[in-house]
């Protein structure tokens, strides 16, 4: 057998004093060889990505010195100096974050942060740098690679963003690619091609691929072997197959029985008045260059929705369909050019004032990130209770009300002094569907509000907009990407491509029998959704 490429034995990475444990990983030993891919998963805080910043040297400084071995090339990464580690990131090591909006430098083109690269790693001339980015841009299947040269980290779409991340970490054909959570936050076609483009890696360059994911459909479009952490811990590894269709640990089988799978939801029964009537939205945005030249984006095109009380409408599609642009112009953060919007039979459009402060107290809205949407120096009761303030109710009847939320989401009511800090972020997710239903609304908007949160508090926190409907009975307009976790919670679907609405019906019905070629393309991008078929056939076998 060859030598592996990188050797991990017995890594153990000590947290601070006062932390929750005593390691933030501990007692580690895997092994990654040339031209594998080996997908490590596990829930928040279980160690994947301070595992991948110890073989990247990258530990926050007020880390412990981490203990054990990390074998790589005949030498023990742990033990290298910043000189010696400096020479091998980027040449024979290299990281793709998880965020690449955060890891490109918004003043510089793209193009010349790939560029730095080369100069600082090669004698390379201006024209062979520049030839090689281009060439590099073409190998991740940019579309014009001589445009995007030119082209700041703004003017390019979160997928757009991770490629030319992923081009940077090739730059110099290293061995061993770490890949955090790289497609977490993608659309699904857009995560499909990032997949795709990480096989055709292994396969033309032998890479070594350390893939970290909380994802077990992308597990089971791209792995070799899977390893599942548990606080640090390792709990069990094996082959793909192994771990996904006969797992042995208690924790790998509730972390693959959360995942949601593509089986609509039946139709909800006994609905309601209607609740939300959107008719004619249109939205075009502007926007003049420092030379002069103007651009138009048409953000949303005529677009009609409605939703009725007790009922769950879906809008999905690709990143820059118009799906939180529609939500924005419904609860009015920004204002449409064109249509009307009402809620509750009441007009919602052309408000302002008083009249439009209490009118909003019918919509709420839940965003994605749970760690900025709440204030840090706030306690999450007085933002649970400033709503209920607001629209007139008593402070003291406003507070017992928080303590009642919280409760009704599953939090102890005794947390209320609590700042957002002290929660973890599936709980800080809790809170703000506290937050938003503490003014009893008639309609509540959920913009990719479980995107970034681990499968298992995933379902979790979609179990809770299901049964605080169900006793509340506010429609619920809910913004997703992925249409598994659509298919679990939505009665209807609208799918959205370039600001209109290309198809919409019952979930049961467009997943089955879908009509336009984008939602066909859409469905055939689910990862792993071969997977989760093959285990259905072989659980009712």
């Amino acid at each position: 057998m060859t030598a592996p490429l990188i050797d991990i034995r017995n890594l153990s990475v000590p947290l601070p004093a006062g932390a929750d444990r005593p390691f933030a990983v501990e007692d580690l030993s895997l092994s990654i060889g040339q031209g594998e891919i080996l997908c490590v998963v596990g829930e928040t805080g279980s160690g994947k990505s301070l595992t991948a910043l110890s073989v990247m040297g990258l530990l926050p400084s007020n880390l412990p010195r981490a203990s054990g071995e990390i074998g790589f090339e005949g030498r023990d990464l742990l033990r290298l100096s910043p000189a010696e580690r400096l020479r091998l990131s980027g040449r024979r090591l290299a990281m793709v974050f998880q965020e690449p909006s955060a890891a490109l430098n918004p003043i510089y083109r793209v193009g010349t942060q790939v560029a730095e690269v080369f100069r600082l790693h090669t004698d390379l001339s201006r024209a062979e740098i520049r030839a090689r980015v281009i060439e590099l841009f073409r190998e991740v299947r940019l579309p014009e690679p001589e445009a995007i040269l030119r082209a700041y980290p703004h003017q390019l779409s979160g997928g757009q963003c991770q490629r030319v991340m992923i081009a940077t970490a090739l730059a110099l054909d290293p061995a061993l690619l770490i890949a955090d959570e790289p497609t977490t936050a993608l659309d699904v076609t857009t995560q499909a091609r990032i997949l795709e483009l990480m096989l055709d890696l292994r396969q033309r360059h032998g890479t070594g691929i350390l893939f970290i994911t909380h994802d077990f459909g992308v597990v089971a479009e791209i792995a070799d072997r899977v390893a599942v952490m548990r606080h640090g811990r390792l709990v069990e590894i094996g082959t793909r197959d192994e771990i996904l269709l006969n797992p042995q640990a208690e924790y790998t089988k509730k972390l693959i029985a959360a995942v949601p799978r593509l089986q609509p939801k039946p139709p909800a029964k006994g609905l309601g008045k209607t609740v939300l009537s959107a008719l004619g939205l249109g939205k075009t945005y502007r926007s003049r260059s420092m030379i002069g030249t103007g651009r138009e984006v048409q953000a949303l095109r005529g677009v009609d929705i409605s939703l009725a009380r007790g009922e769950t409408l879906g809008l999905v599609g690709e990143s820059g369909s118009g799906k939180s642009t529609l939500a924005q112009c419904v609860i009015r953060l920004v204002e449409p050019d064109r249509g009307e919007v009402v809620i509750d039979g009441g007009q919602f459009s052309g408000l302002s004032g008083r009249a439009l402060r209490a009118a909003r107290r019918k919509v709420q809205i839940v965003f994605q990130d749970p760690y900025t949407a709440l204030d840090p120096r706030q306690t999450v009761g007085d933002a649970i209770a400033e709503g209920p303030v607001i629209h007139g109710l008593s402070r003291d009847k406003a507070q017992a009300r928080a303590r009642d939320l919280l409760a009704a989401v599953g939090l102890d009511p005794s947390t209320a002094p609590r700042f957002p800090h002290e929660f973890s972020g599936g709980q800080r997710q809790r809170i703000c569907i506290a937050r938003a239903l503490a003014v009893e609304p008639d309609l509540l908007i959920a913009d990719e509000s479980v995107s970034a949160l681990d499968v298992s508090v995933q379902a979790q926190i979609l179990d809770l907009l299901a049964r605080m409907q169900r006793e509340l009975q506010f429609g619920l307009l809910f913004i997703t990407h992925d249409l598994r976790v659509a298919s679990r919670i939505c009665d209807r679907i609208a799918v959205m491509q370039r600001g209109e609405i290309v198809e919409q019906g019952p979930s049961a019905e467009l997943f089955a029998r879908p009509q336009n070629d984008y939602t066909r393309e859409l469905l055939a991008a689910v990862p792993g959704r071969n997977w989760q078929d093959a285990d259905s056939e072989g659980a009712s076998a």
